[in-house]
């Protein structure tokens, strides 16, 4: 079965194939931040954000492309209920590092499946990492090795990386953390019937 999945994250496309299951990739271009402001706003807490955002794109990639099956997916990390978005420069990448600095946050990762632009299925769930407490100058040496793009595409760590080095401990499902749980997504197209 190919489904079609609806974001521009290559760890996500790299974790399907790596499970067998082929995609086209389509990308939403869901205004993300304008989304999660709205939500924030409505008092949306951190799983909702992310519960909304995978639907959101699942449902729109799945209302141009009939009779396929989309995924959609977001992951947020939340501290102290605090949402820390993705770092849009290198100084906004650093100040969310020190903020996260010697702290457990949480990532929440969500995974919506939709078709002819309902949803099927969703699953989410939730990780807890804990950052060692790091000085500046290895934060910076840390950042200097990630490129611009990455950063803001894929957010401060990179956990299937040299993220993994910056904590003290991750309790988690490593695919969940690098955005998608995958055990799930296979179950679910296991048991898909095409209506």
């Amino acid at each position: 079965m190919k489904i079609i999945l609806a974001s521009k994250s290559g760890v996500r496309k790299q974790i399907l194939m790596k499970n067998n299951i082929n995609c086209d990739v389509i990308h939403s271009n869901v205004d993300e931040d304008q989304v999660k402001e709205s939500l924030i706003e409505k008092g949306a807490d951190a799983e909702m954000v992310s519960k909304n955002l995978a639907e959101l794109k699942s449902v729109k990639v799945s209302n141009s492309n009939p009779d396929r099956l989309v995924l959609g997916a977001d992951s947020v990390v939340s501290l102290k209920n605090e949402l820390i978005n993705k770092p849009r420069t290198r100084d906004e990448a650093l100040k969310i590092l020190k903020k996260l600095n010697g702290k457990a946050h949480n990532l929440i990762s969500s995974v919506c499946i939709s078709k002819n632009g309902a949803m099927l299925w969703n699953h989410t769930d939730s990780s807890e990492l804990k950052m060692k407490m790091l000085d500046e100058k290895l934060l910076i040496e840390y950042l200097n090795r990630i490129k611009t793009e990455t950063l803001q595409a894929y957010g401060v760590y990179q956990i299937e990386a040299s993220g993994l080095d910056l904590f003290e401990y991750v309790k988690g499902d490593t695919d969940s953390i690098m955005g998608l749980p995958i055990k799930q997504i296979i179950n679910y197209i296991k048991n898909y019937k095409d209506e």
